[in-house]
């Protein structure tokens, strides 16, 4: 194997996605960010959900938008919360009422009408993350997912789909967060840039 032309096809393939993006996905980005400020304007909150590196991501995601990601900018908390950092609550909702349930059982408790969900799924096909969906829409909240591949089932349940257009996983997965830091930039400004 020669390693570096793995190296660079590697860092090719992932560039190649990341200009993609912008074709297949700048207007949903767009709504994305109008969506997102409006309900940060009123007073509401941003839950976000995943499985694996797109837990890690849900985390990552809230964070930037409760500490701050741009550092030229001085502004307030924005209200987001990772539903994936609880470990008691992931492992007794897991034991007792199913690990397809946890997420959605969080939204139930924490969801408002007028929030929103960010379902991360690389595959769009996630049980837990399909009934997330499911919950928050029952409970008035919107929701974007972060999907990839043709987007699963998810594509059709969320009100914007952002579908990252790779079926490699690292790929999609190296776009979510590339979208999320576009998202969390954008809103940041919107609110708080003079």
């Amino acid at each position: 194997m020669d390693k570096h032309k793995f190296i660079k096809d590697s860092l090719k393939e992932s560039a190649e996605v990341k200009i993609a993006i912008e074709e297949a996905c700048g207007n949903e980005i767009l709504e994305s960010v109008d969506m997102l400020a409006g309900a940060f304007r009123n007073g509401n909150k941003l839950l976000l959900c995943g499985n694996g590196g797109s837990a890690a991501d849900s985390q990552h995601i809230a964070t930037e938008f409760m500490i701050r990601l741009s550092h030229d900018l001085q502004r307030p908390a924005i209200p987001a919360i990772a539903l994936t950092t609880d470990s008691s609550n992931l492992t007794a909702g897991g034991n007792d009422i199913g690990f397809e349930n946890v997420f959605a059982r969080n939204i139930e408790g924490l969801g408002n009408k007028g929030d929103i969900l960010i379902a991360i799924s690389t595959s769009g096909n996630s049980k837990n993350i399909v009934n997330a969906v499911e919950t928050a829409h029952k409970k008035g909240m919107k929701v974007i997912g972060l999907l990839g591949n043709n987007g699963g089932a998810l594509k059709a349940l969320v009100d914007i789909p952002i579908v990252i257009p790779s079926a490699n996983t690292q790929r999609i997965q190296e776009g979510h967060i590339t979208v999320a830091h576009i998202l969390c930039e954008l809103v940041e400004r919107e609110l708080y840039q003079q």
